[in-house]
């Protein structure tokens, strides 16, 4: 079985398409069609999942996965949210990002935040009852950047009962707990059926 994945991120990408190896699912990129980055205009991570999802599934004529995720910092109102890829600008990097978010906290003890995905799979661009699957993942933002793994926001988000940065774990542990694996393993049971439609 294969997926289109609605993402030109690398690092979700590869953190996808490992979570779905187990379920016997390929993860094509989106890139593979010459697809062109969908406009994020939604105010919801949902509405920005289903405009990447059909984008994606427009352009390939295939089933097509996208997830939009995000770190919601209670010190900060939910922000960055919606727009944590771009909050230090739109061709901002995830140093720039990280960088920003850590220089608003300051010293705040408050530091509080949670990792969020909402994840959309359908089987075409006018599928009218996507699958559609949710997944949180609590913690603090540290101090400082550790850890060279993962990427985002992963070297300042430290899990709820940890003290490693979500860039010191190794990739399966992330994985298991992750905002995306939690969001992938509710679709589970109901991806190959799907698929096979």
């Amino acid at each position: 079985m294969e997926l289109v994945l609605a993402s030109n991120n690398p690092g979700k990408a590869e953190e996808l398409s490992g979570l779905l190896a187990a379920l016997g699912i390929r993860v094509i990129p989106q890139s593979q069609f010459s697809t062109p980055a969908a406009e994020e205009t939604g105010q919801t991570f949902i509405e920005n999942a289903l405009i990447k999802a059909r984008n994606a599934a427009a352009y390939s004529g295939r089933p097509a996965l996208a997830d939009d995720s995000g770190l919601c910092v209670d010190a900060l109102g939910g922000s960055p949210g919606v727009i944590s890829a771009r909050y230090a600008g739109v061709d901002a990097d995830d140093a720039a990002n990280r960088e920003r978010l850590l220089r608003e906290l300051g010293d705040s003890e408050e530091r509080s935040a949670r990792f969020v995905c909402l994840m959309v799979c359908l089987t075409g661009p006018h599928d009218p009852l996507p699958l559609i699957a949710q997944g949180e993942w609590a913690g603090e933002i540290a101090t400082a950047a550790r850890g060279d793994g993962g990427f985002g926001y992963d070297p300042v988000f430290i899990p709820r009962g940890d003290t490693r940065t979500a860039a010191e774990l190794p990739p399966e542990e992330k994985n298991r707990q992750s905002h995306r694996g939690q969001a992938l393993a509710a679709l589970r049971e109901r991806l190959p059926q799907l698929l096979q439609s």
